[in-house]
């Protein structure tokens, strides 16, 4: 089984995560961002992966950190949990519709950490307690960095941020289901170079 499980622990943030790329979409999480939960839920339901995250953070000044840092400690997880990449497919791609919101994902996990984000986020007039969207390009660019993964998120068609969102996220656990899977027609590394 593909495991992993993160500790990170600094002056604004403490989190605690266990991966397991071989699960079944199991998932408990809870953070001091409800919008966040649920986005991390629809990651583990639709990648088939098993995701347990225990966080806490200054979210009194904001939400940068806490979000920041879960996507830190959630790329350090995928990476780790892959190990030697051997077998992997590499690549994934999907195509997520939510209502009006259609989002294009493309992965590949390279060692090349990349994030093209061509998402634009309806501007809101922001209350107390809600969520700040454009957090999402920063969790995912954290996250990619610490994965070594080359990540493509481009929205197609939106009109509502939540469903945006929901498209991004569901579709980002589709692609990286994809890419994360065994190939039992490879051998080895699944690159011509020999390492990723």
């Amino acid at each position: 089984m593909r495991k992993s499980k993160i500790d990170r622990r600094t002056k604004e943030t403490r989190i605690r995560l266990e991966l397991n790329l071989d699960g079944k979409g199991s998932y408990q999480i809870n953070t001091p961002i409800p919008f966040l939960d649920h986005m991390l839920e629809l990651v583990a339901r639709f990648g088939c992966i098993d995701l347990k995250i225990k966080a806490s953070g200054d979210v009194r000044i904001d939400d940068h950190h806490t979000t920041e840092d879960l996507g830190i400690s959630l790329g350090q997880a995928i990476k780790k949990a892959l190990g030697k990449k051997e077998r992997i497919s590499r690549y994934g791609f999907s195509l997520v519709p939510m209502d009006e919101a259609l989002s294009e994902i493309s992965l590949d996990i390279s060692n090349r950490p990349y994030l093209v984000f061509k998402v634009k986020f309806k501007r809101e007039t922001k209350k107390r307690g809600e969520f700040n969207f454009a957090l999402i390009e920063d969790f995912f660019r954290a996250l990619c960095i610490n994965a070594g993964i080359t990540l493509h998120v481009n929205l197609k068609h939106g009109r509502n941020n939540h469903h945006i969102a929901e498209s991004i996220f569901k579709g980002f656990g589709v692609a990286l289901r994809e890419a994360v899977k065994i190939n039992p027609k490879l051998k080895g590394i699944p690159s011509t170079k020999g390492r990723i």
